[in-house]
């Protein structure tokens, strides 16, 4: 029985980490076909590493969620800072780096089990980082 147990655990981290490597799939594959510094595989390796330590805290450090998750989005802040350029009069990037931040996000919320939540989340920047666009240079020209 107990054994059962915990192979339905592994089973079940096994599928929140293909969960964080689809989604962020999804936005790393829309930076890469933009050809933003950050990629499909810098967002998948962010996702899935915020993701991993969720589910190691969850499992062996379950109280300490907090510390955890701070250590997470100052990592990714530094990853982020990288991928901000300023170039001639103006700064490039900013947006790259919202997204590596937003997936470290991502992973935390999929590493937390809110496969939903994250799934919403997911199809929403999506939208944004696709659409979004548009507007903004519609409003430029006005």
């Amino acid at each position: 029985m107990i054994k059962s147990l915990v192979n339905f655990a592994i089973l079940y981290d096994t599928f929140l980490i293909l969960i964080a490597l689809l989604l962020s799939s999804i936005i790393g594959w829309e930076r890469e076909k933009r050809h933003k510094p950050a990629g499909l595989r810098t967002h998948v390796l962010v996702c899935i590493s915020a993701c991993a330590l969720v589910i190691i805290t969850k499992n062996h450090i379950p109280n300490d969620y907090a510390r955890i998750i701070q250590g997470i989005i100052t990592g990714v802040g530094f990853i982020g800072a990288g991928s901000i350029i300023a170039q001639r009069k103006q700064v490039v990037g900013i947006t790259t780096a919202a997204s590596i931040l937003f997936v470290a996000v991502l992973g935390i919320v999929i590493g937390l089990g809110e496969i939903l939540l994250a799934t919403f989340l997911t199809i929403l920047s999506f939208l944004i980082l696709r659409y979004l666009r548009l507007l903004e240079k519609r409003i430029s020209k006005e």
